[in-house]
């Protein structure tokens, strides 16, 4: 290959450090899942109320984000990436050493604050920088982070935890973070703030009822996927008898299948066009849950037949999220912009909803409901895009 084409395929360094950066975020709001077990007990608290802990990161995620992007949008980028960066780690460090769990809470919400501060920012910074007819490929591998931390950080995590306690998997999201620091203060060039838009803005369209309902289908598909992978430790263990060990290499395959699910669902929304590849992927939903909740009536089922539900699980909840967005941009029309900036709060308090439903349910039904219930929620987000579908038309 000729040293000009090599140098073009070369991913810039800049570019490299936000993908580590995003991935370690959501290590750190996912990895709850793979240390519930441990946490909970540890702290005397039940699962439900230690999955509480995601609801608390992603909740003030989804709050956080809107008002920091227009707090912060005329401060210096690299000063604003790293100083909370530096809030990031202190945050982890500090849940390493407490024994209380309403001080875990205030430190889960103060990491996610800063988090919220990075994310919108890094988005920016990588369609800034990009080179022409490059910006959705760059933006594509910032957001890869996500799918990324399932298939390598949450599993690292959850062994982590197992071998060493779960504060010492806080202790690793730290110095992860100490990592993605390092390397943005290495290799990130400074850019020029981004112009200030008031909040009142951002929020424009939700005035527009078919937006407002194709943000609130988002929120439903996240939380009724995040209801399961929130207490997947105790689902697998009540239908299992998974332990860490096993949880973390589920997560591995969960991260690889979600990949591939994501890839492919963007792919579909392209070819099938948006609303065929939406109906496929949460039909596809509602029936692994309906061979979950079937799987249940024969526990204890050996964790090895389960691989397969599990990658299939994993990878039509990934599969969703492309379609989704991409019909949530037609709806807006000219708001797509704005209405995708909201799309990230959507998606974090969806994260947040299944954390707290999924807790509701695991108290008062235990984990044999989860699945049923995550699957009513998504067919629930279809009845949304249908309806925001209606509006759009009669406009």
């Amino acid at each position: 290959m000729p040293v000009a084409v090599r140098q073009r395929a070369r991913l810039p360094a800049w570019l490299l450090a936000l993908v580590f950066t995003t991935f370690t975020f959501a290590t750190d709001d996912y990895v709850i899942a793979g240390v519930l077990p441990a946490v909970s007990a540890d702290l005397g608290v039940s699962e439900a109320a230690g999955g509480q802990l995601v609801t608390a990161f992603s909740l003030a995620f989804a709050l956080a984000a809107p008002v920091a992007s227009v707090v912060t949008a005329t401060w210096p980028r690299r000063r604003l990436l790293t100083g909370a960066l530096a809030v990031f780690v202190a945050a982890n460090w500090a849940a390493a050493f407490t024994t209380s769990y309403a001080l875990l809470m205030g430190l889960r919400v103060l990491a996610a604050v800063a988090a919220a501060a990075v994310v919108p920012a890094g988005y920016a910074i990588a369609t800034t920088l990009a080179p022409d007819g490059r910006q959705g490929r760059y933006l594509a591998l910032v957001m890869g982070g996500l799918t990324g931390s399932l298939a390598l950080g949450v599993p690292i995590g959850t062994w982590v935890g197992g071998a060493f306690g779960w504060q010492a998997t806080f202790g690793v999201g730290g110095a992860l973070g100490l990592v993605a620091l390092v390397a943005l203060l290495a290799t990130l060039p400074e850019t020029p703030p981004v112009a200030a838009m008031p909040v009142r803005d951002r929020l424009a369209p939700l005035a527009r009822a078919e937006v407002l309902l194709g943000l609130l289908g988002i929120v439903a598909i996240v939380l009724g996927s995040m209801m399961v992978l929130t207490y997947l430790a105790p689902f697998l263990h009540d239908l299992a008898g998974a332990g860490p060990v096993e949880l973390g290499w589920v997560f591995v395959l969960a991260g690889v299948a979600g990949f591939a699910g994501g890839q492919l669902g963007g792919r579909a929304a392209d070819r099938w066009g948006p609303d065929r590849a939406l109906i496929a992927g949460i039909v596809g939903f509602a029936a692994v849950m309906a061979v979950f909740s079937a799987c249940l009536l024969l526990r204890p089922v050996p964790l090895p037949a389960l691989l397969p539900l599990l990658a299939v699980w994993a990878g039509v909840s990934w599969w969703i999220p492309p379609p989704a967005q991409t019909r949530l941009l037609a709806l807006a029309g000219p708001a797509g912009p704005q209405a995708l900036a909201l799309n990230s709060s959507a998606v974090y308090a969806g994260v947040s909803g299944g954390g707290a439903v999924g807790g509701l349910v695991l108290a008062g039904h235990g984990s044999g409901w989860l699945p049923a219930v995550a699957a009513v929620v998504e067919l629930i987000a279809l009845a949304l895009f249908w309806l925001a579908g209606r509006r759009f038309r009669a406009r």
